[in-house]
């Protein structure tokens, strides 16, 4: 079990969340636990804790006060009361949030720089206290067995990089953004962070009146080699990763969807030094399924890991909710264990509470709930898998290109004037096969 932190009765719950099993029902002496995660379950051959890989978000969770563009402040947590010690309030913040961790039973943790430590007069500054809190991170990992699944530096709140980071006008933001990132890559060397990510932010732009498109391209191509020569030169071993978003904040991101992403990789080389952290929300943004986006990460050979939350599909922007749609899940889950799972990914929780829900314990029920539906998406997924009915239908639908012809035409042993002698001597004439949607659909819905 892992040691009690320092937290100092931030949350009412005492001990952490179990699991309950599916009949149980909530009650005064208990009102948050599991009734589908159950850690130590085999699923498919791995414990159901190894196969998920939650992850809760320090910023969603612990940085974001509650504010919208209209409003400020809701949560009023105590380490964003004005007139702190800002290290003070980010030592309290971490004991809070290792409380949590433990009260879940969480497995990992995400982090930008500028959610864990405040910002200085200088970078040194800056640098020194995410350090700091480095150290501390450290002792709570050591006692708690809590892990780092990734961490990401913060180029966008600031106004230096209100015109982006990477691809900015000015090469003293490039240069300045690069040594913050170095910073956090060695830190989460150090932490023994399973991967890296590169959020975007604000690489993107306005308007193509004062963008100079591809020389801003190119410098993004030039930070990722930096970030990746780094990466070696210290003997990281985790995943860099990118996040793709279509939009928002800027009008159009140069990250916006995977296979915009990859198409960068490929320009630049990098296809095989990143990999793509997938969110649902970002998806739908850029009018895709959730699902489309993992297939063609994974057919791409670029398949990293999950943001897992959800959107709404009535606004266009980024909502950020935890899950609560199980179909989807289980789909998105298959897919994923189909494709032969997370490795160093997980399922990270960059979601975040209502302005409404204004109680700490609610921080503890948005992530059970959401721990749970996806718990309940993974048994579901299992079922799928090991019917085997959907992989089946998609092989006899296919089954042609696995046939002489199929094989000998993917082979190049056929040129068009090959292909079109066969269809004139008449020895082919197909007839189209139902594509079953309707039957497929339902079955989906079976197993659920």
């Amino acid at each position: 079990m892992p040691k009690h932190s320092s937290a100092p009765n931030y949350f009412s719950l005492r001990e952490p969340l179990r699991y309950e099993g599916p009949k149980w029902k909530p009650s005064n002496k208990r009102p948050l636990g599991y009734r589908w995660y159950d850690p130590d379950r085999k699923v498919l051959g791995k414990r159901m804790e190894d196969q998920l890989r939650f992850a809760v978000c320090y910023w969603h969770s612990f940085a974001w006060p509650g504010s919208d563009p209209f409003g400020g402040d809701t949560f009023q947590r105590p380490w964003h009361a004005t007139g702190g010690d800002p290290m003070a309030q980010a030592l309290q913040k971490a004991d809070v949030a290792f409380e949590l961790f433990r009260l879940l039973r969480v497995p990992f943790f995400t982090f930008h720089d500028r959610d864990i430590a405040p910002e200085g007069a200088t970078l040194a500054e800056s640098n020194a206290n995410v350090r700091r809190m480095g150290e501390v991170f450290a002792r709570k990992m050591q006692d708690s067995g809590v892990n780092l699944l990734w961490g990401t530096a913060n180029l966008f709140s600031n106004r230096r990089y209100m015109a982006g980071a990477a691809t900015n006008p000015d090469p003293e933001v490039f240069a300045y953004a690069a040594a913050q990132v170095k910073n956090v890559l060695d830190l989460t060397h150090e932490l023994r962070g399973a991967n890296y990510v590169l959020w975007g932010g604000r690489e993107g732009y306005e308007t193509l009146l004062n963008t100079d498109l591809k020389r801003e391209l190119d410098q993004l191509g030039r930070f990722m080699h930096l970030v990746v020569e780094h990466k070696h030169r210290i003997g990281f071993k985790g995943t860099i990763l990118i996040e793709p978003k279509p939009g928002e904040p800027t009008k159009h991101q140069y990250d916006y969807d995977v296979a915009t992403v990859h198409g960068f990789l490929r320009s630049y080389r990098l296809e095989r030094e990143i990999k793509v952290n997938i969110e649902q929300n970002h998806a739908l943004l850029a009018g895709h399924t959730f699902e489309h986006e993992i297939v063609l990460a994974q057919a791409l050979g670029v398949f990293g890991s999950i943001d897992m939350n959800r959107g709404d599909e009535q606004l266009g922007w980024d909502t950020d909710q935890f899950p609560n749609n199980l179909p989807q899940v289980a789909l998105a889950l298959y897919h994923i264990l189909h494709g032969g799972g997370l490795a160093t990914g997980g399922l990270n929780f960059d979601a975040k509470l209502r302005r409404q829900s204004i109680d700490p314990d609610d921080l503890v029920a948005g992530h059970a709930g959401a721990m749970d539906l996806c718990a309940r998406a993974l048994l579901v997924a299992e079922k799928m898998i090991e019917d085997g009915a959907l992989a089946e239908q998609l092989r006899q639908r296919y089954y042609g290109w696995d046939g002489k012809l199929g094989k000998s035409i993917l082979a190049g042993k056929h040129s068009l004037d090959d292909l079109a002698a066969l269809v004139d001597k008449g020895t082919l004439e197909p007839q189209p096969h139902s594509g079953r949607q309707e039957v497929l659909e339902a079955l989906v819905n079976s197993y659920l």
